[in-house]
């Protein structure tokens, strides 16, 4: 049983970190990225690790993880959620940098360019998760209720950043871009799922 367990989180440990690296490593090998300036490359590619973050979050908060500790996983979940905070920031700065203008105008809702609009919206998202996280604020909040704010932002983040991902033609590998999208919405909802509904029905059956 306990090698069939190690099996079982090899492989899908394997799987994960495929999903992961496949794209950010062509992403980082891009031609586009030849002609920019190191600070675009450095935002662009924390852009891209911030979408690789958001399929690992749901998976360490449901703890989908073969054989290891749920409270092992959930502290790995608080981790990731505090680089995806600090990849989003460097993504916004280094794009800022780049192009002032562009920036400004995609933070107030004017941009020409749709995929903006998602894009600010998962950032407010993240706002929201990053201050109902903090203790004093958890506190405050019912177990439940915090539980839901939390589940139902973090999938309004998770949908908004694949839609301003999917949207964008960039230095991303289409294809693989395509299945990490796919792979983070399939993961937050399966997560989602659990957490709501499915865990809480088995517990009391």
């Amino acid at each position: 049983m306990a090698k069939l367990i190690t099996a079982k989180r090899a492989v899908f440990s394997t799987v994960v970190l495929l999903l992961i690296l496949v794209p950010l490593t062509l992403a980082a090998l891009s031609p586009l990225l030849s002609a920019r300036e190191p600070v675009y490359i450095i935002g662009g590619l924390a852009g891209v690790l911030g979408l690789c973050l958001l399929l690992l979050q749901p998976l360490l908060a449901a703890g989908f993880f073969p054989g290891t500790l749920l409270t092992k996983q959930r502290s790995w979940h608080a981790f990731t959620g505090g680089l995806l905070i600090v990849s989003v920031l460097a993504h916004i700065v280094g794009l800022y940098l780049t192009s002032p203008p562009d920036m400004i105008d995609a933070l107030l809702l004017v941009s020409p360019t749709p995929y903006s609009l998602y894009g600010v919206i998962a950032l407010w998202g993240i706002v929201v998760l990053s201050v109902v996280t903090l203790p004093v604020v958890r506190r405050r909040l019912k177990p439940a209720r915090w539980r839901l704010v939390h589940n139902m932002v973090g999938a309004l983040v998770v949908g908004t950043t694949v839609t301003h991902a999917v949207m964008i033609d960039g230095t991303m590998d289409r294809r693989s871009k395509l299945v990490l999208c796919a792979a983070a919405v399939i993961a937050t909802l399966c997560a989602t799922l659990w957490l709501r509904w499915i865990r809480h029905r088995r517990q009391v059956l």
